[in-house]
Formats: structure tokens, sequence, C-alpha cells
């Protein structure tokens, strides 16, 4: 419960940010197009702060309820209008006009995108290299006879210099692909072909971690279990287990290295397990219950203790990658456009039944991923404020009355019938609209709550 606020805030601050995005691209263009904007919005419902601004003293508030926002302009359809100003309302716009004012919404958000992944390429990060670990028995990557430090060269002939890189081209692949090869170099610097069979990774409707499925995970330097740092007052040092204390077995089953430790305790929360150790050449035991903690929605166990390393492992692993102002903007303009169209390839996937509608998240685990990742770094918490940003603008644009995807198909039916659609048609469709997203909704809280109380 102590990192509610810090998620909750950096929750707050993604939303805060898109929302205001969203409506300023159709503010923005309203005065372009010299329609009349009335009020600019923040949020739903009673407003908690307004001050007027601009030529037309338009209304900028803040409301109570944060999911969304909404820019209200002159229009005949909702009230009266002075003759004087007529020429400024939106109905009386052409069909052109209006469709920018709502395209210009979802345009923002790309557009915030495209600008938030060329800053963080320009400006560099610490990634980890794409090296691989050693893949859990009868899984693709087993077959593929993918071994422990093999490093991704490429993934059918594209290159890949870092793990993100690798594991965003992976699922790409296994969207449309039966099976792909991955060029790897291991630590001889022999160089060798992989073909990784992809067909697992949408298994269970893409529920959970399809790499995962695939048996592909990332390299596990072969560091000892010994101890270097224990928390305090954390059940290792209630147990009164020591720095430089070398790990040998848990419940029986030997530990030969680090993650080995790490992977059995996870799996241990509130559960007492039986730790054997060396101690200056002496062999005892203690009994001890991990803690549970609460980890990207699942529950995982922690007893407070760090590895005794020099760090050279982890630094091996890692690379600072960082590009030119020009590459940084192409880079930037592929990954929008490819996370955009993942997006709809999977949401079409949803709808024929091939992807679980489990994958579908609402607010609380969005605001679980705000949170965690501010807390690895400026860098993640900015590609994360993106690839909502994406999200925001995909979904948007989608054909559903009341979302803006659904005045486009309005104004484009307008173009073809050579006239509106009368108010009653646009009133049943409104209906409908409401109640698809409501469905929507209700199905993405219930994922919620279940990923929250049942992992």
């Amino acid at each position: 419960m102590s990192d509610l606020p810090f998620y909750l805030g950096a929750f707050l601050l993604v939303l805060g940010v898109l929302i205001f995005v969203h409506e300023y691209g159709h503010y923005a263009a309203a005065r372009f197009c010299n329609v009349k904007v009335l009020r600019f919005s923040v949020g739903f419902g009673r407003v908690l702060w307004q001050k007027r601004l601009g030529p037309d003293q338009t209304e900028w508030a803040v409301s109570v309820f944060p999911l969304g926002g909404y820019v209200k302009m002159l229009d005949e359809r909702e009230g009266d209008v002075p003759p004087e100003e007529a020429h400024r309302s939106f109905n009386r716009q052409s069909v052109g006009k209006r469709s920018l004012i709502v395209a210009a919404g979802p345009l923002a958000n790309f557009v915030l995108a495209i600008l938030l992944y060329w800053a963080v390429f320009m400006l560099g990060s610490d990634e980890l290299r794409p090296i691989l670990g050693t893949p859990a028995t009868g899984t693709p990557a087993a077959m593929a006879a993918i071994k422990n430090g093999e490093q991704v060269r490429a993934i059918d002939g594209q290159p890949v210099t870092t793990w993100n890189d690798f594991r965003w081209l992976l699922l790409q692949k296994a969207v449309d692909q039966e099976s792909t090869e991955l060029e790897v170099i291991n630590e001889q610097n022999e160089i060798s072909v992989r073909r990784l069979y992809l067909a697992a990774a949408g298994e269970q409707g893409w529920e959970g971690d399809a790499l995962d499925r695939l048996g592909v995970n990332f390299y596990r330097p072969d560091i000892p279990a010994v101890i270097g740092k224990l928390v305090a007052g954390g059940a290792a040092e209630q147990a009164g287990l020591q720095a430089g204390d070398r790990v040998t077995a848990i419940d029986g089953q030997a530990i030969l290295a680090w993650y080995e430790l790490v992977m059995r305790i996870r799996d241990s929360a509130e559960r007492s397990v039986h730790i054997e150790f060396e101690r200056q050449g002496v062999i005892a035991a203690v009994n001890l219950i991990p803690e549970a903690i609460s980890e990207r929605g699942r529950t995982v166990g922690k007893i407070g203790v760090a590895v005794a390393d020099d760090g050279k492992a982890r630094r091996d692993v890692r690379t600072f990658v960082r590009y030119g102002f020009f590459e940084a903007g192409g880079k930037a303009l592929v990954e929008t456009w490819d996370k955009s169209v993942f997006s709809l390839v999977m949401m079409g996937k949803m709808l024929t039944g091939e992807v679980s509608w489990k994958n579908l998240s609402g607010p609380v685990t969005i605001a679980d991923y705000a949170g965690q990742s501010a807390k690895l770094g400026f860098d993640y918490y900015i590609k994360f404020m993106a690839l909502v940003s994406i999200s925001l603008g995909v979904l948007n644009l989608l054909p559903i009355p009341v979302l803006d995807g659904g005045h486009l198909m309005y104004h484009m039916i307008e173009v073809v019938r050579r006239r509106p659609l009368s108010e009653r048609a646009m009133g049943i469709a409104q209906q409908v609209g409401v109640s698809i997203l409501f469905v929507l909704m209700a199905f993405a809280f219930f994922n919620d709550l279940n990923r929250l109380f049942f992992g």
C-alpha cells in the first residue's frame, strides 16, 4: 500500500497528459477552421477548476471524473446560436473541416507518441542485450537448440540490438508466421541459425506471456548463490542468514546458481522453505517464510537478499543505445506505425476469437504499469506514455458511435448519401455506441480485478 500514492500519481500524470493532448488536437483544429470553442475540459462531470482564456473566452476546465475529456464547440444542434456567430458553428462547416476537427484528436496522440519516442531514442537508454537463456524442456526454443548465452543478431535477416527490440519483433512475427529464423552468436563468436516455431505463442488466446510459452527467456549468468547484502528486518536476516553465506539447497533440491535461488524463492510466497547453506566451510540450515510481494499482477516471494557479485556479469549484458537526430526520428515513426498496426491486428483477432478478451486491460492495470515503468526509470516511463498514447489514438479511430471514429463514419456516410444522417438515426447509433463501450469497460474492469486478486 505504501506504493499506492506513487503509482496513482504516475497514472494520473500519464492520463492527464494524454487526455490534454488529445483534446488539444480537437481544439487546435477547430480554431484553425474558425469554429468557436465554448469549453475545453480534462475530465467529465462536476467542474473542479475553470478559467476563461483566449479571444473567444473559452472555458478551460478540470472535471472530477478523469477518464476522458471533451471539447464543446458552438453547434446549432445543441442550443441557440446568435445569428452573427452562426458561420462559426461546427454543424455549419463542410464535411472536410468537420472530419479534420474530429480526426485531429487521435492524430495528436500519434504525433505525441512519435515525439516521445524520438526524444528517448536521441537521449539514449541503458538496454539489455538480446542474450538468450536456457529454455525450458519441451518448449519450441528448446527444440530449436537454443543455448544459454547465445546473443541474437537478427530475426529473419532484420538486425536487433536490444532485448526490447528482439521481444517486440518476435511478437510481431508470431502474429502472422508459423516460424522464424534467429541468427545467434555464442561466447566463442560462432554464428548459428536457429529455426523457432511460433504456434505456441498464440495458445490460450495470447493470454499471459507469449515468449514464456515459446521457452524464450533472458540470459541467466552463472553467478554463485552467495548472499551479498540483506534487507534489515527481512525474512533472511530474521532467520539468521548472513552476507557471504552460499546457499546449496532449498527443500532438498540443489542450488547451483543465483537465478535458481531467486526462482525457487519467488515460487514459495508465504510457504515455509528449508534452506541449506555453507558458511566458512560449515553446512547449516534454516527454515523461513518468504514474504508475499505483488509484482506485475502476480504474487511472488522475497526474503530480502541481494547477490554477492562484482557486477561484471550484469555489465556484460547491457548496452547503451543512442541514435542521431534523423535516425531517431525515423525509428520513432516506424515504432509508432508498427505498434498502431499491431494494436489493430490484435483487436481484430479478439473479434474473431483468436485472442482472448482477457488481454483487455482497464485503468487498474494501466495504473500498475505506469507505476512500474516510473520506478524503472524516466526512459521506461516515457516509452510507456508513448505506448498508451498510441492505444488511445487507435481506440478513438474505431468506427464506434460516440468515439471519434464513429463521427468520421457518419461523415463518410454523409459524403456517399450527399446528406447527413437523420437526428433519429444518429441517436440510435449513439445508444448502440454507448452500449458497446459499456461492455468493453465492463470486460476491462473485470480483467483488472481478476488480475489484482487472482494474479
